[in-house]
């Protein structure tokens, strides 16, 4: 089990909003030393590298600092710093961090997680975007951040029916926005959180600013003409995106069997972790994300028992039946070196509106815990000139 802490009035509407405090029970933490303690490693893969999968060598090296070096109650403590809160959106339980700058005329921004992650993407991005002042940069740049989690993740659960797609995401969080009383807003997003935002660009809700994120997820259509208009970068890009469809499993296991698997990774915590192996890009050698990240992450998936519910998403996607819509609204993107990577002739086919585009040289697909003063300024930049 984990434990809300709640302070204020009880709810008495569904539109009425809650404080909350992460505050997982010992006896949660104990289980899960306990559940370590008891780890049984599969029989290793010759050469035991990351070619087949997760490895044992980083399995046993991680699951030691888990049991030893690493403290859930320090980085509790750590989201706790900002203040968060609970409240009901077409039926589901929505969690959220809501920061509003101390800067009059902020512009109000939702920041979007990734899968497998959650609002702790964002947590070293809350400070220097609502108080840049005190980070050195101007105050004209402040923003007020709402962190939300998917519905099904973190503390946005139970998971209280199907249907849930990234559009219907985008619509609850435009209602979310708009009862804490934000006329105007933006959005940037990784992963998941890049699609959601995208779909709050198709959406295009009255006041909507615009959408910043880390990927735009277009691919070839099979028109030869498409491809009249790649440079080398392109197709570099597009062999990337190829590699990560050879090594990245999610997609197709989530998309057919999500029950199945989560079985397993919800049974044993490192069975969770080894499943979130995006966080090491696959074992290339690239990952930027700490030791004290990632089991930060995994372990709010463990506490919360939210992989099956996280893993859905990508089985209602593929079965909504939904055609593909053009986005208009004003977009921004920001390609980081080791991420896959976003091919900009299939991008303007399937978004009109690009209208910043940056390029980092090093960074991955999580970039946000990877490299958070470069999206930071990347956001900066994008929606001051916007």
């Amino acid at each position: 089990m984990f434990l809300y802490g709640f302070y204020g009035k009880p709810m008495s509407t569904n539109e009425s909003i809650q404080s909350f405090t992460v505050k997982i029970d010992q006896a949660d933490l104990d289980d899960l030393q306990a559940r370590l303690a008891r780890t049984r490693l599969p029989e290793a893969a010759p050469g035991d590298d990351w070619d087949l999968g997760t490895p044992n060598h980083y399995l046993r090296e991680m699951v030691d600092h888990w049991q030893d070096g690493f403290d859930w109650r320090e980085q509790e403590a750590r989201m706790n710093e900002f203040p968060h809160y609970l409240t009901e959106i077409d039926g589901q339980n929505v969690h959220f961090i809501h920061v509003p700058s101390p800067v009059e005329g902020a512009t109000p921004l939702l920041l979007l997680h990734t899968y497998p992650g959650s609002f702790v993407d964002f947590l070293d991005m809350i400070g220097p975007l609502t108080d840049p002042a005190s980070y050195g940069e101007s105050s004209s740049d402040a923003f007020s951040v709402v962190v939300p989690s998917m519905p099904g993740f973190a503390f946005s659960t139970p998971l209280v029916d199907r249907g849930w797609t990234m559009a219907r995401v985008a619509r609850t969080y435009d209602t979310l926005m708009r009862r804490l009383g934000y006329e105007s807003y933006g959005a940037h997003g990784s992963d998941g959180g890049a699609m959601i935002s995208r779909e709050l660009g198709v959406l295009n809700p009255e006041g909507f600013l615009g959408l910043h994120v880390l990927q735009l997820f277009s691919f070839p259509s099979g028109d030869p003409a498409e491809f009249e208009k790649f440079t080398p970068e392109d197709y570099a890009a597009l062999e990337h995106l190829k590699w990560f469809q050879s090594v990245g499993g999610y997609n197709a296991i989530n998309s057919t069997r999500p029950q199945t698997v989560a079985v397993g990774i919800s049974d044993s915590p490192v069975g969770q972790l080894a499943w979130n192996e995006l966080f090491n890009s696959f074992g290339n050698g690239t990952s930027l994300v700490s030791r004290d990240q990632i089991l930060t992450e995994v372990s709010l998936y463990w506490f919360t028992n939210t992989s099956a519910a996280a893993g859905r998403y990508h089985y209602e996607e593929a079965h909504a039946g939904t055609e593909p819509q053009l986005n208009h609204a004003p977009t921004g993107v920001a390609v980081f070196a080791d991420d896959f990577k976003t091919i900009r002739p299939l991008a303007d086919r399937d978004n009109t509106n690009i209208v910043h585009w940056s390029n980092f040289k090093d960074g991955g697909h999580y970039a946000a815990l990877e490299r958070p003063d470069d999206v930071t300024a990347d956001l900066r930049k994008f929606f001051g000139n916007l």
